[in-house]
């Protein structure tokens, strides 16, 4: 039984799994968005071969904690992703996970076109490891 975790973007989907014991997080795709129905199609796959039973979606709130525009987009595609696979889906604060997800790839001095393909899917894993955290406590 699998977590998956989800950094919903505008132009890109990162997505994460846990472990079956749901202690870690590990980046394992990122979907650049096409359509409503086939990114639901392609994350159903995936919670398929995966065998996921529920799922945490980054829920950007603003600096202050209030609900903006972003945080609207990913409500509404939290009721479509329910109805079409069936699973829970839990809202996980993630003001900070992108932010983070960009320092760690300069850090490690990660070339600018390597960072776009892979920082929408390290933020999936910030997203997710810090649910499985406080789970976990």
């Amino acid at each position: 039984m699998r977590i998956m975790g989800i950094d919903f973007g505008e132009k890109r989907i990162g997505i994460s799994i846990s472990d079956e014991l749901q202690f870690t997080a590990q980046g394992i795709s990122v979907i650049n968005r096409e359509s409503l129905t086939k990114d639901l199609k392609h994350i159903k796959e995936l919670c398929d071969k995966h065998q996921v039973t529920e799922i945490v979606m980054g829920y950007p709130l603003t600096m202050n904690g209030n609900i903006g525009t972003a945080a609207h987009q990913v409500e509404s595609f939290k009721k479509a992703l329910e109805s079409e696979i069936g699973l829970p889906v839990h809202l996980w604060d993630e003001r900070y996970s992108s932010r983070s997800a960009e320092r760690v790839l300069l850090e490690a001095d990660i070339g600018r076109k390597r960072r776009k393909e892979i920082k929408d899917k390290l933020a999936a894993v910030f997203i997710l490891e810090s649910f499985l955290g406080r789970r976990n406590r």
